[in-house]
This record gives structure tokens, sequence and C-alpha cells, in this order.
């Protein structure tokens, strides 16, 4: 009986001390593991993963940079519920992370710009304009960012202008040029709105045929129409040049759909 005896004290010590089976679990193994998730969507798995990640090298940017990215893919646009503001705010966390542990990599670049998006779809947009500037002075050739800008301009001077219209009880289409509130949108609204344009005509000397930055143009020119305040000859003017950027965002949108149209026609069946 020694045999057997022996065999089942070998097998319950390999038990109690598993050193060759169970092998310590490094922050790359987690990496490894929350990408594997995150790529089949199970985004709260891969959080856990990513979390152990930082936990095992608190100082590996990366690993808060793929915690960032998935809390900011749980977090929904609009959405005001605590949980989900609590989303956001860790994800934007995560991504000031990355920028303290390392400044001039690629992944700040990455975090910057996931900064700028989370605080714009939270309309915290002096925020994003922020980080969109820093992003623009990582890489003042990415039309993108520009255009980020151009929008957030937008978007600002709108709200002001909305919002006095409301007040002064007129239909959101009435211009206020000949109204005495005029001045006082003008005061707010003027610099976003010439920053703004300036800022879609770069990303428009990037990109040529950015349709969206077009569209955008004719937004903000039509913001800057109603700040010439008892102007009727400038009000027409930037009335005129919006419609004409109606016009060629019309046009690239034709010329893009022609492309693809003739791309799909020369594809082999």
């Amino acid at each position: 009986m020694r045999g057997p005896a022996l065999l089942l004290t070998v097998v319950l010590s390999l038990l109690c001390c598993p050193t060759w089976a169970q092998q310590p679990i490094s922050a790359r193994d987690e990496l490894n593991l929350g990408v594997q998730a995150y790529r089949q969507a199970r985004y709260e798995t891969a959080i856990e993963h990513f979390k152990n990640a930082t936990s095992l090298e608190p100082h590996l940017a990366v690993a808060h940079l793929y915690l960032a990215t998935a809390f900011a893919q749980q977090y929904i646009p609009g959405a005001e519920t605590a949980e989900n503001v609590q989303m956001g705010e860790q994800a934007i966390q995560e991504y000031k992370r990355v920028l303290d542990l390392d400044p001039n990599s690629p992944s700040a670049s990455n975090a910057v710009k996931g900064i700028a998006s989370l605080y714009f779809n939270m309309k915290k947009f002096e925020d994003s304009k922020q980080y969109h500037k820093l992003a623009i002075e990582r890489d003042p050739d990415d039309a993108d960012e520009h255009y980020a800008l151009g929008v957030i301009d937008w978007a600002l001077a709108y709200k002001v202008r909305i919002a006095r219209t409301a007040e002064l009880h007129l239909e959101m289409s009435s211009p206020l040029i000949n109204q005495p509130a005029c001045t006082d949108v003008r005061r707010a609204n003027e610099d976003n709105v010439e920053e703004g344009i300036a800022e879609l005509t770069k990303a428009l000397k990037l990109r040529p045929d950015y349709d969206d930055a077009m569209a955008y143009m004719n937004l903000l020119y039509r913001e800057r129409a109603d700040i010439h305040c008892g102007d009727a000859a400038a009000y027409a003017a930037d009335l005129k040049k919006a419609d004409e950027w109606v016009d060629r965002t019309m046009a690239t949108k034709k010329a893009k759909a022609d492309r693809a149209r003739s791309g799909e026609e020369r594809e082999p069946h």
C-alpha cells in the first residue's frame, strides 16, 4: 500500500502548493485579456482586466489609456444618470493619468483627443475647446481637430443667440440685427464666430473636400450675419456667403457619391 499512499501525498502537496500550475499573472497578461474582451464587446470584463493591469503596474501609461477607452465606450452621450456621468468622469480621470505619466507619447495624444471628445459629449464646451487646442498644438495639420473647434464655436454662439431670442419672445429664425439686444449678443459671440470660421478655413485647406466643415461654415456665417447690428448690407452679404456654402456642401457630397458609385461599378462581380 506504500505506492498509492505516496501518490496521494504528492497530489495533496501539489494541490496545496500549485507553483507549477498557477504562474503569477502580469500586467501585460491582464492587458491582453482586456483587449480580447474589448474586441468581443464585453466592456465590463475589459474594464476589470485593465483595472487589474493598472494595479499591477500603476505607472504603465498604456494600461490607463486602455482603461479610459473602455470607460469611454460605456459612456452614453446625453444620458444624465449618475452612473453614466461617473463613467464619463472615470474615463477622463484615466486619460489625464496618461498625460501625467507619459505626456510626450502617442498615447498622450490619444488621451488629449479622448478628453476633448468626452467633454464635448458632456456639453462642457469650454473644457472641450481647451483640449482640442492642445491636440492642435501637438498636430497642427489635423483637419478633424480644427473642424471640432469650429463646431464648438458654433455651438457656443448658437446657445447665446437662441437664449436671447427666447427672452425676447421672438421666432427662432427672427434676425436680431435691429434689436437692442444685438449688441450684447455680438459682444458674447463675435470672438467665437470669427475663431470658428478661421478654424474651419484651416480644416478645408488641409482637406478641401471636407463637406462637414463646409456645412458648419454655412451655420457660422449665419451666426455672423445676426451680429451685424443695424447693418442690413453686411447681414445680407453674410447670408449670401452662407447660401454659397450650402451649395458647395451639396456639390461636394454629390461628387463623393458619384465617385463612390463609379468605384462600385468598376469592381468585378
